[in-house]
């Protein structure tokens, strides 16, 4: 027993560098960037099950590590961004598109979104990005329609045997965001929880990282790894 603190110590020398290390990165992907994993099909066709995106978390401030305290303010997020936040409900981290701001008049009904009165633009969508979205949800039949307009242009995916519910026209509070996820028909979204808080906006999406396939034993999927995100977000005149 004599020796128990001498020992302790010895332990720390041999392995506080580690130690160190490993906080170090845990205190970088808390506050600065991070990647998720994405389980879950509402944000086809742009990302799809088993990618791992890259999450740029100090672009709208700097938080303190494991907290929601910003010690930087940032910029605000923008319409049209794909975004990483804590839910509003339960906390689990959720990877959705911008789709309302602050002051915007959000709408979506058969017809699609509405924002301050004025319609998106809806065309054909690129059928080749229905190549990598996993073979369940292929058998639903899907349809990409390519949205613009209101938002900057990206592709969203219908399912024609499961529409979800329309909503609106509502005010998007102060200090809020509606969210919305690609997968229109397959989403658990603002539609479901609400307007998302500023201060629960953890970062923006910017790249899959990595992508393996949960279909096919967790082969890597080659082609999507570093693959950009349809991102590039402007303000809608008002």
């Amino acid at each position: 027993m004599p020796h128990a603190p001498a020992d302790r110590r010895m332990r720390w020398r041999d392995y506080r560098q580690t130690a160190i290390f490993v906080f170090c990165m845990l205190v970088f992907r808390s506050a600065w960037a991070d990647w998720v994993t994405v389980p879950t099909g509402s944000m086809n066709p742009t990302i799809i099950e088993g990618d791992r995106v890259l999450v740029d978390k100090h672009v709208f401030g700097v938080r303190v590590p494991w907290t929601l305290t910003r010690i930087s303010d940032g910029r605000d997020p923008r319409r049209g961004e794909i975004v990483v936040f804590d839910s509003p409900t339960d906390g689990i981290s959720l990877v959705k598109r911008v789709i309302g701001e602050p002051g915007d008049v959000v709408a979506w009904d058969d017809s699609g979104l509405m924002i301050d009165g004025v319609r998106a633009d809806y065309a054909a969508g690129d059928v080749a990005r229905l190549a990598d979205v996993p073979a369940p949800t292929l058998a639903l039949g899907p349809v990409l329609v390519r949205e613009s307009g209101v938002v900057p242009s990206h592709d969203v995916m219908r399912l024609p045997i499961r529409t979800a519910p329309g909503f609106g026209p509502v005010r998007v509070p102060p200090d809020t965001y509606l969210m919305l996820g690609d997968s229109r028909d397959n989403s658990a979204d603002s539609r479901y929880f609400g307007f998302v808080p500023r201060r629960n906006i953890v970062g923006l999406a910017s790249r899959v990282a990595v992508s393996f396939d949960p279909a096919n034993y967790y082969l890597p999927r080659g082609k999507r790894w570093f693959m950009k995100l349809d991102r590039e977000a402007a303000p809608f005149p008002r």
